[in-house]
């Protein structure tokens, strides 16, 4: 059985598509990093969007880690990708993540993400309402 922290995560069920599953009959080690783009914009633009609250504009990752736990195999029922907030400073924030289900973790990640002005081309600061959102999922 897998057993969480008391901090708020962001959860994203993902279906394992049949694309998703390489020759060897698994997720393809680079797919994992779709269901971690999923899961981002589920976070910090569906889910906000919905709320009625304005989504987060203009983030870049500018880092990735990821340790592949076990093997996932094609399978009808989704699994979860917990997401939740490390670490959060000016510009940029730390995210970690679980792709789980209730028996296994088949992967563990990180990313780094900053806030981004499309327009100026250049970093900004995190915005004083996406400070409080980062905030309800930091541990």
């Amino acid at each position: 059985m897998v057993e969480r922290t008391s901090s708020e995560r962001h959860i994203y069920p993902r279906t394992v598509r049949f694309g998703d599953v390489d020759s060897q009959g698994h997720v393809n080690n680079v797919r994992f990093l779709d269901y971690l783009e999923d899961a981002r914009f589920g976070m910090f633009h569906i889910d906000p969007y919905n709320a009625g609250d304005e989504p987060f504009k203009g983030l870049v990752v500018t880092r990735h880690e990821i340790d592949y736990r076990r093997p996932l195999g094609f399978r009808a029922q989704p699994v979860r990708v917990e997401t939740w907030v490390t670490e959060i400073r000016s510009v940029r924030f730390t995210l970690r993540y679980e792709i789980l289900d209730d028996e296994a973790v088949y992967v563990t990640a990180m990313s780094v993400l900053a806030a981004y002005d499309v327009d100026r081309a250049a970093p900004r600061r995190l915005t004083e309402s996406e400070l409080v959102y980062l905030k309800r999922f930091a541990e």
